[in-house]
């Protein structure tokens, strides 16, 4: 499936540098910049972004999981920024006061 329109990025490869990346350092805090970045191409409109965190925490719990690590070690990253998408990601002020205002 195409995840990125712009950069003509499939899931497949996105799942692939993940799955590299924590081979790595299977801890590490992996973001779209990264993927692109280890892809050698950047975020154009970045609409694409939602889907490829979401393609990142699926394979990130996957991996774990295969990893044998014990089933009380595995953070259900998925739930969380799920939960921190609808606190911080429900606003339209932008986080400004209702008494500013743009010069």
């Amino acid at each position: 499936m195409l995840v990125c329109h712009c950069n003509l990025i499939t899931q497949k490869e996105i799942e692939q540098v993940v799955v590299e990346l924590l081979d790595a350092d299977p801890w590490q805090l992996i973001v779209p910049a990264k993927v692109y970045h280890t892809l050698k191409k950047r975020g154009r409109c970045c609409g694409c972004f939602p889907n490829v965190v979401e393609t990142i925490i699926r394979v990130t719990e996957d991996y774990h999981r295969r990893a044998s690590a014990g089933e009380n070690e595995i953070v259900p990253f998925l739930d969380r920024v799920r939960g921190l998408r609808g606190q911080y990601g429900s606003s339209s002020n932008e986080g400004r006061t209702k008494d500013h205002r743009a010069a």
